[in-house]
């Protein structure tokens, strides 16, 4: 009975991840289409993705499912629905991502160089869940949302850009820090307690 009830309270948060899956295609066909409408029904898209992202974790913690299995498909999922955003302002803003193209690259290399690092020292794709990251979500949240409205974004856009880097750094710190891969890493602080064989104190509502 409590393996049926698990089976059935670990849909939700499952569900909410599995949400955004539909939102990234959405969102692609509308930046494709463009009817009317479409900048303002991309941006509201984006910001229940985000808001999704918050709360699958939040819930699945509530109801204790949150299993690594679980939290590894976040992180997949995340990715698919942050590109789609990303392809999708793209293709409704073209200049804008022409005249930064040099620094949008050099974002997604370090981004790209977290998950090879992390595959090639665990086998496994990242899922630190850092809360910097969260952070820097906030900031890529922000900066689409006024791409896709005004094709325009500038100190914003630099934030972002500086914000991604300096937590991508945090990341590949934690993945060189930690011996055996682990999700759910709030900062490299706790990366360092965990190699240390200190226990670590996590936060209930965004980080298990």
């Amino acid at each position: 009975m409590q393996n049926k009830m698990r089976k059935y309270l670990i849909k939700i948060p499952a569900l909410l991840i599995y949400s955004r899956l539909v939102f990234s295609v959405l969102i692609l066909l509308l930046s494709i289409n463009q009817p009317s409408q479409f900048r303002l029904i991309i941006n509201i898209l984006l910001i229940t993705g985000l808001i999704s992202d918050i709360f699958d974790g939040i819930i699945a913690r509530k109801l204790n499912v949150s299993t690594v299995r679980l939290r590894r498909l976040d992180s997949a999922v995340d990715q698919v629905f942050w590109i789609s955003a990303m392809v999708a302002a793209y293709i409704v803003c073209t200049p804008f991502f022409q005249v930064n193209m040099v620094l949008l690259m050099l974002l997604f290399s370090m981004e790209g160089l977290t998950y090879l690092i992390s595959y090639i020292r665990f086998k496994k794709e990242v899922a630190t869940h850092a809360i910097s990251s969260k952070i820097w979500t906030l900031t890529i949240l922000a900066t689409l949302v006024q791409i896709i409205a005004t094709c325009d974004s500038s100190w914003l856009f630099m934030v972002c850009v500086y914000a991604g880097m300096i937590t991508r750094l945090e990341i590949i710190a934690i993945l060189f820090t930690l011996r055996n891969w682990e999700n759910d890493i709030p900062s490299l602080y706790h990366a360092i307690q965990i190699r240390q064989g200190k226990p670590v104190k996590r936060n209930k509502m965004f980080n298990g």
